[in-house]
C-alpha cells in the first residue's frame, strides 16, 4: 500500500499582531494588476518591478496575501524555492513594497491542476446556463472545505486548481521546508 501524499492550502495568517496588509500590485504607470492574470499558469512580462503599497503598515512578512488573494513573497521565500528545487513551477515577479529597501516579489503559480476531489470537498457548485455567464457552465462557482484527489496531482510541489484558483496548494514537503525555514505569514490548511 503506498503512502498518499499530503497538500495544503497556503493562506495567509491574518492574526499575526502587528503586522502590515498589503495593497493589490500596480505596474510603473500605476495600473492595477489584474488577479485573474497570475491564476492562469502562464509566465507574465513587466516591463519594471511591481509597486505594492500597504494598506496597513507593520511587520513585513515573508508571505501574505493581497485582498484579492494575490500571493506577495520575500526573498527569502524565493531562496527556499531555489533550495528546493521548485523555482520552475512558479514565477517571480519583482516587486518593490513602498519605503522598504528589501527586494519582494509578487508570486504567480505556473501549475494548474485538474485535482479537485468533488465527493470529499464539503459543498461545490457549478456555473450553469441560468447564471447568465455561458463562458462559465461547467467550471466551479463555489468549492467548500477544498479537498484534492493526490493521485491527480503528479510531482507537482506549489500549484492552482483548475476551476478553483483561487486556491494556492503546496505539497507538504513545501510546508515542511517553509516552517523549518521559519518564513513568517503563511498559515495552512490540509486540503
Amino acid at each position: 500500500m503506498s503512502v498518499q501524499s499530503r497538500y495544503f492550502r497556503l493562506m495567509d495568517d491574518v492574526n499575526i499582531p502587528g503586522r502590515w496588509h498589503v495593497k493589490s500590485p500596480v505596474d510603473a504607470r500605476g495600473r492595477e494588476v489584474i488577479p485573474g492574470l497570475l491564476t492562469q499558469g502562464e509566465i507574465l512580462r513587466f516591463e519594471e518591478p511591481l509597486v505594492l503599497s500597504l494598506a496597513r503598515a507593520g511587520r513585513a512578512l515573508d508571505f501574505s496575501l493581497t485582498g484579492l488573494n494575490i500571493a506577495v513573497v520575500s526573498e527569502r521565500f524565493l531562496a527556499m524555492c531555489e533550495r528546493m528545487g521548485v523555482q520552475h513551477e512558479i514565477q517571480f515577479i519583482p516587486a518593490r513594497v513602498e519605503s522598504l529597501p528589501e527586494p519582494y516579489f509578487v508570486l504567480n503559480t505556473l501549475r494548474i491542476i485538474r485535482c479537485i476531489d468533488d465527493v470529499r470537498c464539503e459543498e461545490v457548485s457549478f456555473w450553469e446556463p441560468r447564471h447568465g455567464e455561458p463562458e462559465r457552465v461547467g467550471h466551479y462557482r463555489n468549492v467548500v472545505g477544498l479537498k484534492v484527489d493526490p493521485g491527480k496531482i503528479g510531482s507537482a510541489q506549489i500549484f492552482r486548481p483548475w476551476g478553483w484558483t483561487v486556491a494556492l496548494v503546496v505539497s507538504d514537503h513545501v510546508r515542511l521546508a517553509m516552517e523549518e525555514a521559519g518564513l513568517s505569514g503563511p498559515r495552512f490548511v490540509e486540503v
